[in-house]
């Protein structure tokens, strides 16, 4: 069974409302793991046909970091900044037609967590991967920014 996760109105990758983003509809699989189906528009390749590494970039870190948001019991809602990422590029990732992204929780720290995200081909096979090193959103950003000014909540699909 999976369970949608929240989106955002304005995030690139998540964001609902933002007319040049993505707008990609994450959905929890299992503890520590999220899963969502994207079609990566051509006016995001880079060469033609083949999506802008960037562009796959945000994407795994996206995934990455949605898997420890929900992960610890302790922390509901676990939002985090990606303190690095290493990326390794497997095949030409095609624009255009539905992929598969994967996004795995790893170890979870009192400040720190990993993760590693996937990107799979309509195939199966793997087109990219990346691990991440995740920290916690500062004390002082939290204090000073509502989620809510975000629009941070599930939407109808």
């Amino acid at each position: 069974m999976s369970t949608p996760q929240p989106s955002a109105q304005k995030c690139f990758v998540c964001g609902v409302s933002n007319p040049f983003g993505l707008k990609l509809r994450f959905y929890q699989t299992s503890p520590g793991e999220v899963v969502a189906t994207v079609t990566i528009p051509e006016h995001f390749q880079g060469y033609p046909g083949v999506v802008h590494g960037g562009i796959v970039a945000a994407i795994l870190d996206e995934a990455g970091g949605r898997s420890q948001m929900y992960n610890d019991p302790e922390r509901p809602e676990r939002f985090m900044f990606t303190a690095s990422m290493q990326i390794h590029y497997r095949k030409n990732v095609p624009s255009g037609i539905p992929l598969r992204l994967v996004g795995i929780a790893g170890k979870c720290k009192q400040r720190s967590a990993q993760a590693h995200g996937e990107l799979y081909g309509p195939e199966g096979d793997l087109l990219a991967e990346a691990d991440l090193v995740l920290v916690d959103l500062p004390e002082s950003f939290t204090r000073s920014t509502s989620i809510d000014l975000t629009g941070w909540k599930v939407y109808p699909e």
